[in-house]
């Protein structure tokens, strides 16, 4: 798995020796860092999806053992005094049966790992088939942070778990609820990013 120049910020890919997009330093995200480990591309489209839609969830352990081998991810796990996996919805939970984000973070860091702070509190529709614009309309409010368990969050450094990135709406909307709430450092993390064609 070779790395590729990628922006600090969203993870897009930059031409080399370029830390930060043109978006990114225009509008920067509500993470401070973002990481991922593969483009969403083959073989890694046809893999994720027989982890997130044909009930296979025993390839949580290899993904995440190749995020984790990623270019600055174990220095961010190292780092991070929680592991957040993004939450999904109760009826997206219901359909699918498992969480990828959750199996992922799980792996990542089982010690860290906080499934009780951040909620899905708002069932969207999925995010794979909008065009960015409706992607951030769809999640905006979607998360927020249980407020009697917020105080856990206070000056943290988080470390925010997805399985798939495109846009990044998510994951910012996700990261936006947790600043709130009094986080001191958000690093996302994805196993796959889509990249620009």
């Amino acid at each position: 798995m070779q790395a590729r120049p990628r922006c600090e910020s969203c993870a897009l890919p930059v031409p080399a020796g370029v830390t930060r997009c043109g978006a990114c330093l225009r509008e920067p995200p509500a993470f401070d860092h973002c990481l991922v480990a593969v483009a969403y591309a083959w073989p890694w489209t046809r893999c994720l999806a027989q982890f997130k839609f044909q009930q296979d969830p025993g390839l949580a352990a290899a993904l995440a053992e190749l995020l984790a081998a990623a270019p600055g991810v174990a220095d961010a796990l190292a780092q991070a005094d929680l592991v957040l996996p993004l939450p999904l919805s109760a009826q997206r939970l219901h359909e699918r049966g498992y969480n990828p984000a959750q199996l992922l973070a799980e792996r990542l860091a089982p010690d860290r790992i906080r499934h009780d702070l951040l909620r899905r509190v708002r069932h969207s529709a999925p995010q794979r088939d909008l065009p960015r614009v409706e992607r951030l309309r769809n999640v905006r409010g979607a998360f927020a942070v249980d407020a009697a368990r917020a105080s856990a969050l206070q000056e943290r450094r988080v470390l925010l778990v997805d399985d798939v990135m495109t846009t990044g709406a998510s994951l910012g909307e996700a990261a936006r609820a947790l600043r709130a709430a009094g986080a001191a450092h958000i690093t996302a993390v994805a196993f796959a990013r889509t990249d620009p064609a």
